[in-house]
């Protein structure tokens, strides 16, 4: 019997090339998910809590209502701006579905106390008995002179 060679191709030299379109694509993906869940990681209200010695941080709450009253007044419900006469519907209606949920009321140090107290009555008059007041820790110097976090 006899063999012939069989007639053979050149192989085809392998690829040197990178192909960066899937890398693309995950990053691509990666930008809009941080574009999208930025600005639920910091809230936008921006306060001047007041300060206390005894502020420490409380239990966790599942999902807790949050109000706050910026230095002009405003009120924020959860971080969404409402009017003073949609507040009280708004409280009601979530002191419905939950009247033993925690409230943390969160109050720029330029309020005046009666305006708050005028917002823990409406809070009360809602249903919503469970009330947290949101400070920020005193910060203490450490010997050089430095505040301390």
């Amino acid at each position: 019997m006899a063999f012939g060679r069989l007639e053979r191709t050149e192989e085809s030299k392998p690829m040197s090339d990178i192909n960066v379109t899937p890398l693309v694509d995950v990053m691509l993906v990666l930008v809009v998910i941080f574009i999208l869940t930025a600005p639920l990681l910091a809230s936008a209200i921006r306060l001047d809590l007041p300060k206390a010695d005894g502020a420490q941080p409380g239990a966790a709450v599942d999902k807790p209502l949050t109000v706050a009253m910026d230095a002009a007044g405003a009120i924020y419900l959860n971080d969404e701006a409402l009017e003073p006469t949609a507040l009280e519907s708004r409280l009601q209606q979530l002191a419905a579905g939950r009247a033993d949920s925690e409230v943390q009321l969160r109050a720029d140090t330029t309020v005046p106390y009666g305006r708050v107290v005028e917002l823990m009555g409406q809070l009360h008059k809602a249903g919503l008995h469970r009330i947290a007041f949101v400070t920020d820790p005193v910060v203490a110097p450490d010997k050089s002179g430095k505040a301390q976090k």
